[in-house]
C-alpha cells in the first residue's frame, strides 16, 4: 500500500513540475519594472531640461530660447522616429549592421509582449524598454546641435536630424547592441552607450562645425557664456539624470545597476576635480564652467565602462577624462581649427573615445572589473579601439553626406544679419529675457 502511495505521489509531483518549471521560466519582477520606469523619466530629465540648460546658458544672451528650442525639440523629434522605425531598424535581428522592419510602427509591441534582458528567466514589458531606449535616441540626436550652435537654421537641424539618425544612430545602436550587431558578436563592451551615444554625435557635431562654418567674429570678438549659473544647473540636472542612463542599462534592479551606480557618481566627482585642477595648474585659476564641463566628461567617460569597471576603476577612468577632455577643448580644439561653439567633441567625442578604450583595460578582474577569468586586456582593448573607429568613419561619412543634403536643400546656415540680431528673434520670434 504504502508503495502504490509512493508511485502515486511520485506521479502527481511528476505531473505538476512541468507546469511548475513553465511558470517559473518567465518571470517579470515589478522592481524591475518600476526601475526602468523611474530609469526613463530620469534620461527625459537630462535632456529636458538639462542638457538645455546646460548648452543654453553657454552660448549669448540673444540664442538662449534658439538653443533650448533646438535641444527640446529635437529630443521630441527623435522619440517620434524612434516609435515609428527606429525601435525595428535597432532591435530586430535582420544582418549585422542594421535590423528590420518587422516592428515597425511599434507592431506586434503588445502591453503583453516581453523584451530581453540580461538573464533568459527575467523578462520586462517590451513597452518599458522601447520607452528607455527611445530616451536615448532622443537625447543622442540633442547633443549634436551644441557643435553648431548660434548659426545654424532651424529647419536644418530637423531635416539633420531625420537623416542622421536613420543612417547612422540607428546601425550603430544595431551593431553594438541589437541582436545579430556586429560590433556586439565581435565582443565590444559598450555598457550605456560611450560609442552608440556620444563618440556618434560627438563626431557628428564635428563634422556640422566644419560644414556650417565660424560664428561670424569668431577669435575676434567675445563670445563668452552668458549664464554659468544656468549652465552649472544644466550640469547637476544632467549628473543626476545619467544614474538612469547609466544604472538604468543594466535593466533589472539587481547589483549590476548598483555597480554602475557608483561609477557614475564616483567617476563624475573625480573628474570634476581632475579638470579644475588642470585648469589651476596651466591657466592659474580654476573656473566654474570648468568644473561643469569636467562633471560631463566624467559622465560620459564612464558611460561605456560603468558596468563592467570596478569603482577605483571608475576614479582613474574620472580623473584621465578630467584632464584630456580639458585638452580637448583647448589644445586639440585649436588643432582642429572648427568652431565646435559648446564642445561636443571636445568633451563628448573626445570622452567617449577614452571611456570606451579604457573599458577594455579596467574590465579586467586583476584591476577589479567583472571581466572573466581569462580576461585578455591586449584583445579587449584592441576590440573596443576597433569599435571606436567603425563609429569615427561611420558617423563621420554619414553625417558629411547629410549635411551636403540638408545645404542643398535648405541651406544651413542663418542670413548674417539674422545671425547677429540673435536667433531668438530671428528664427522664433521670441526673446529669452526682456533686454
Amino acid at each position: 500500500m504504502k508503495a502504490i502511495l509512493s508511485l502515486m505521489l511520485a506521479a502527481l509531483v511528476g505531473l505538476a513540475a512541468p507546469a511548475h518549471a513553465q511558470d517559473a521560466a518567465v518571470v517579470v519582477e515589478k522592481g524591475d519594472v518600476a526601475w526602468l520606469m523611474t530609469a526613463t523619466l530620469l534620461v527625459t530629465f537630462m535632456a529636458v531640461p538639462g542638457l538645455a540648460l546646460f548648452y543654453g546658458g553657454m552660448v549669448r544672451a540673444k540664442n538662449m530660447l534658439s538653443v533650448l528650442m533646438q535641444v527640446m525639440v529635437v529630443f521630441c523629434l527623435g522619440i517620434v522616429l524612434w516609435a515609428l522605425y527606429g525601435y525595428s531598424m535597432a532591435f530586430t535581428e535582420a544582418s549585422p549592421f542594421v535590423g528590420g522592419f518587422s516592428k515597425v510602427f511599434l507592431s506586434g509591441v503588445t502591453v503583453d509582449s516581453l523584451a530581453d534582458t540580461f538573464t533568459e528567466t527575467v523578462k520586462l514589458p517590451e513597452l518599458v524598454f522601447v520607452a528607455f531606449q527611445a530616451t536615448f535616441a532622443g537625447i543622442t540626436c540633442a547633443l549634436v546641435v551644441g557643435s553648431f550652435a548660434e548659426r545654424i537654421k532651424f529647419s536644418a537641424v530637423l531635416l539633420f536630424t531625420v537623416i542622421w539618425f536613420t543612417f547612422s544612430y540607428l546601425p550603430i545602436c544595431h551593431m553594438v547592441w541589437g541582436p545579430g550587431g556586429y560590433l556586439l558578436g565581435d565582443g565590444a563592451l559598450d555598457f550605456a552607450g560611450g560609442t552608440v551615444v556620444h563618440i556618434n554625435a560627438g563626431v557628428a557635431g564635428l563634422v556640422g562645425a566644419y560644414l556650417v562654418g565660424k560664428r561670424i567674429g569668431y577669435g575676434r570678438e567675445a563670445m563668452a557664456p552668458h549664464s554659468l549659473a544656468m549652465t552649472m544647473i544644466g550640469a547637476s540636472m544632467l549628473w543626476v539624470g545619467w544614474f538612469g542612463f547609466n544604472a538604468g542599462s543594466n535593466l533589472e534592479a539587481t547589483s549590476g545597476a548598483a555597480l554602475a551606480f557608483i561609477n557614475t557618481l564616483a567617476a563624475t566627482a573625480a573628474a570634476t576635480l581632475s579638470w579644475i585642477a588642470g585648469e589651476a595648474v596651466f591657466k592659474g585659476k580654476p573656473s566654474m564652467l570648468g568644473a561643469a564641463s569636467g562633471a560631463v566628461a566624467g559622465l560620459v567617460a564612464i558611460t561605456p565602462a560603468c558596468g563592467s569597471v570596478g569603482p577605483m576603476g571608475a576614479i582613474v577612468i574620472g580623473l584621465l577624462a578630467g584632464v584630456i577632455c580639458l585638452w580637448g577643448v583647448n589644445g586639440l580644439k585649436r588643432m582642429l581649427g572648427a568652431d565646435d561653439s559648446l564642445d561636443v567633441f571636445g568633451v563628448h567625442g573626445v570622452g567617449g573615445i577614452l571611456g570606451a578604450i579604457l573599458t577594455g583595460v579596467f574590465t579586467a578582474p586583476s584591476l577589479g572589473g567583472t571581466g572573466a577569468e581569462d580576461f585578455s586586456i591586449a584583445s579587449q582593448t584592441w576590440i573596443q579601439t576597433y569599435s571606436v573607429l567603425i563609429t569615427i568613419g561611420w558617423s563621420g561619412v554619414v553625417s558629411l553626406v547629410a549635411f551636403k543634403i540638408v545645404d542643398v536643400l535648405v541651406g544651413l546656415r542663418v542670413p548674417e544679419e539674422e545671425e547677429r540680431e540673435g536667433l531668438d528673434i530671428a528664427a522664433h520670434g521670441e526673446s529669452a529675457y526682456k533686454f
